[in-house]
Order: C-alpha cells, then sequence, then structure tokens
C-alpha cells in the first residue's frame, strides 16, 4: 500500500511539471493545426494541383493480384499528400518567422547605475593614484 502511494504521489509530481503541461499544450494545438493544414491541402491546394496535371486521380490506380488488389496509387496519394503538407507547413513557419523578424524590437529600458559603495571605494583609490604622478 505504501509503494502504491509513494507511486500515485510521484505521478501526480510528474504530471503537473511545466513540462508534461507545456508538451500536453503543444499536442493539443498540434492536433488543431493538423486538421488547418490537411483541410487546406486536400480542400484547397489538390482541387488546383488536380486541375494541373489534368485530374488525375492516383487513390484509383492499383494492380489486380488474382483476387486482391495493390493499391499503388493510394500510397502515391499519400507521398503527395506528405509533400504538400510538408511544403504548406514550410511556408507557414517561414511566413511568421519573417513577420516576427519585422517587429522592431523595443529598445530596453535602462536603469541608471547606482554606485556601491565599493564602486565608490574603487574610483576615490584610482583619483588618488593618479594625483600621486
Amino acid at each position: 500500500m505504501k509503494e502504491t502511494k509513494g507511486l500515485i504521489a510521484e505521478f501526480k509530481e510528474f504530471i503537473s511539471r511545466g513540462n508534461v503541461l507545456d508538451m500536453a499544450v503543444g499536442i493539443i494545438i498540434g492536433a488543431a493545426f493538423t486538421a488547418i493544414v490537411t483541410s487546406l491541402v486536400n480542400d484547397i491546394i489538390m482541387p488546383i494541383v488536380g486541375v494541373i496535371i489534368g485530374g488525375i486521380d492516383f487513390s484509383s490506380l492499383k494492380v489486380a493480384v488474382g483476387t486482391a488488389s495493390i493499391n499503388y496509387g493510394v500510397f502515391i496519394q499519400a507521398i503527395i499528400n506528405f509533400l504538400l503538407i510538408a511544403l504548406t507547413v514550410f511556408l507557414l513557419i517561414k511566413a511568421i518567422s519573417k513577420a516576427q523578424r519585422k517587429k522592431p524590437e523595443e529598445p530596453a529600458e535602462e536603469e541608471p547605475a547606482v554606485p556601491t559603495p565599493e564602486v565608490e571605494l574603487l574610483t576615490e583609490i584610482r583619483d588618488l593614484l593618479s594625483n600621486r604622478d
């Protein structure tokens, strides 16, 4: 029973760490972003690509092997979808990075330096030594 409580406490500590929570948020946002990118590719980009290549639907390509069929067209379509999704994500990230670089950086307000007693003492020693010459 004591080992179970230790395990539960350890799990509670693990799950409440910032890294785990950040990762969970990233996964949730990533899933939502995946839906957006998939819709962009399937509903906007693929119809344009279909018009450009003459309406070829790769997913219907197959080879019959006896009573089964090898649907190599589905595989080709998956590769095309992957490449288009990767290109779309690349272009989105590039655009976001460019937009972030264009933001002017606000100069940090610097507080006037308050001399510490050590700095004041060292300054006095320096002045005394320079007056000795």
